[in-house]
């Protein structure tokens, strides 16, 4: 699919079908699945993967991709938050993983908790005023990736 990766943080978003530039990159998973020698390249790789597409293009490679990016088409649209758990919890993923799309401030704290590792926000987004999401709960009742346990066994039993 078409995609842009903002030049300033190192990544460069390759088009189907375009040419591989040197350094680090990142391609529609899509792309991937017909070109899965695309592992073996020099540099980093990362691919982009739509909320509406299943996870097994992408799955074999898990452990040579750098970067998964997944895409938030709308923010009423919540298919990659379940998309980032199973990365993380059922595949055990533990690089960068990105949510890109129609990402707004009051998801973020939320996207963190399924496993995001990064946010791709709007052109002109105050990034400070943004970053206070994370620090507006001081407690989360459910488990979720960033806590293994729900708020009545961290009580009931505390952390070692």
């Amino acid at each position: 699919g078409d995609f842009e990766v903002a030049p300033c943080d190192g990544w460069a978003g390759v088009l189907d079908g375009g040419p591989l530039p040197d350094g680090d990159v990142v391609v529609s998973a899509q792309r991937l699945a017909a070109e899965p020698g695309l592992v073996s390249r020099t540099g980093r790789l990362g691919v982009r993967c739509p909320n509406d597409q299943p996870l097994d293009a992408i799955v074999a490679h898990l452990d040579r991709l750098a970067r998964i990016e997944l895409e938030f088409p709308k923010f009423t649209d919540g298919r990659s938050y379940t998309l980032a758990r199973r990365l993380r919890e059922v595949h055990g993923y533990g690089g960068e993983l990105v949510a890109v799309g129609d990402v707004l401030r009051d998801q973020l704290l939320y996207m963190l908790r399924c496993g995001f590792s990064a946010f791709e926000l709007a052109p002109g987004t105050d990034a400070t005023a943004a970053l206070r999401a994370f620090d507006e709960t001081s407690a989360h009742y459910q488990a979720a990736c960033d806590l293994r346990l729900p708020l009545w066994k961290r009580v009931a039993r505390p952390p070692a």
